[in-house]
């Protein structure tokens, strides 16, 4: 591991210090957990940014997409709780 300096102003040290005691967690833990899920969340933005571009490419290259009938059954389906997969 490599160590990585963080400048916080004065009201998020406070904070930062006052959710560790409030979890029982150090503020580093806090931190670190933090950053992590960050990280995840914009990596899943950045993966689905791109399955998109991917989908999109893919429809002006063939023009085929999913009907307004199969998206909308299917939707229904899954507001009854019945799971399937993504109409094609």
């Amino acid at each position: 591991m490599q160590t990585k300096g963080v400048k916080l102003d004065e009201q998020t040290q406070q904070r930062l210090a006052a959710l560790a005691v409030l979890r029982d967690r150090s503020p580093h833990w806090i931190m670190c957990k933090a950053i992590e899920t960050y990280l995840e969340h914009e990596e899943n933005y950045e993966r689905e940014k791109r399955e998109d571009m991917e989908r999109w490419e893919k429809y002006q290259l063939t023009g085929i997409a999913v009907s307004q009938e199969k998206a909308t059954a299917w939707l229904q389906d899954l507001a009854k709780g019945k799971v399937a997969s993504c109409p094609e």
